[in-house]
Order: structure tokens, then C-alpha cells, then sequence
């Protein structure tokens, strides 16, 4: 069964992340790597980090009409922050694999339809 694992977090989360220094954010994105070496069979995509939600575009479908916002589409505190798609038996299989992803504190994962 096919997966994505959105890995979420908050502008607490950033503001930890901006004042990290290069050696600590290294040693993060070694723990990704390892992570992502540890679970490499799972992956159907092992998907991207994505830039932060001041970047985004919103486009909204409401009463007819199309509103295209610069923004995220949430409104509350935590956004998604990255992304993977990983193809596993269960969702026992994908929470093991959620559970131990070192860099983001909340980790939501959704099943795929096909």
C-alpha cells in the first residue's frame, strides 16, 4: 500500500532550525540521510523538502470563482515542510517508518489512492 508521509512543522520549528548552527543543521541532515538509507527500499519517492509557506501560492475554488493568494492554505500554525512517498505492506509498516524520521515533529501520514 502506497503512502505519503507529510512531514510537518511549525515557525517554532524554523526559528529552532534558523538558529542552529551550520554543524548542528549538518549533523540533521545526516540523520535525514541516514534515515532515508535506513528505509531506501520503501521509497517511491522519496520526495523533497519544500521552501517555506511565505512562498507559497494559493489557488481557492469558492462560489464559482477561482482566488489565487499568495500564502499557504492553512491558516494555523503547522505546515507541511517536506514530503515522502513510500510503498510499504501495512500502515504498521509506515508508522515504524514515520516514527522514526529525526527532523520534523509531526509527521502525517495518508494513505494513496490508486
Amino acid at each position: 500500500m502506497k503512502y505519503m508521509l507529510m512531514f510537518c512543522k511549525s515557525d517554532e520549528d524554523d526559528r529552532r532550525f534558523d538558529a542552529m548552527s551550520a554543524e548542528q543543521r549538518g549533523q540533521l541532515f545526516q540523520q535525514v540521510a541516514e534515515w532515508q538509507a535506513q528505509y531506501r527500499a520503501s521509497f517511491v519517492d522519496q520526495g523533497y523538502r519544500l521552501e517555506r509557506p511565505r512562498a507559497a501560492t494559493t489557488v481557492r475554488h469558492k462560489n464559482g470563482s477561482v482566488i489565487v493568494t499568495d500564502g499557504p492554505f492553512v491558516e494555523g500554525g503547522e505546515v507541511v515542510g517536506g514530503y515522502s512517498v513510500i510503498d510499504v505492506p501495512d500502515l504498521d509498516a509506515a508508522l515504524r517508518i514515520a516514527r522514526a524520521f529525526p527532523a520534523c515533529p509531526t509527521v502525517e501520514i495518508r494513505p494513496i489512492q490508486d
